[in-house]
């Protein structure tokens, strides 16, 4: 059975920095698309940054865009998110996923709990 594990979330001050991970255990991803999402409270989960099979192509929200980072460690089953300069506005929970449908949204595999982050002084 696959399962998808965040972490790495926490507490940063504004202007901060955190490195997320995710783990997908049961299936090696390394064909798929991988992505990381957001949810933010009263809000739909929204995908913020993916990144190609072999990591050659990465895209990002411009929410995001100039501040986070995507990688993938198609060995060891993990995808990353670097946040360098945060912001109030990137409190939320994060979740990472394989994208099965852009238009849709639809993914490959079930949601994990995702990591919450928030930022705050």
């Amino acid at each position: 059975q696959v399962q998808v594990v965040e972490s790495g979330g926490g507490l940063a001050q504004p202007g901060g920095s955190l490195r997320l991970s995710c783990v997908v255990s049961g299936y090696a991803f390394s064909d798929y698309t991988m992505a990381w999402y957001r949810q933010s409270p009263g809000k739909q989960r929204a995908l913020i940054a993916h990144i190609t099979s072999g990591g050659t192509d990465t895209v990002y929200a411009d929410s995001v865009k100039g501040r986070f980072t995507i990688s993938r460690d198609d060995d060891q089953n993990m995808v990353y998110l670097r946040m360098n300069s945060l912001k109030p506005e990137d409190t939320a929970v994060y979740y990472c996923n394989a994208i099965r449908s852009f238009g849709s949204g639809a993914t490959w595999f079930n949601w994990g709990p995702g990591t919450q982050v928030i930022v705050s002084s």
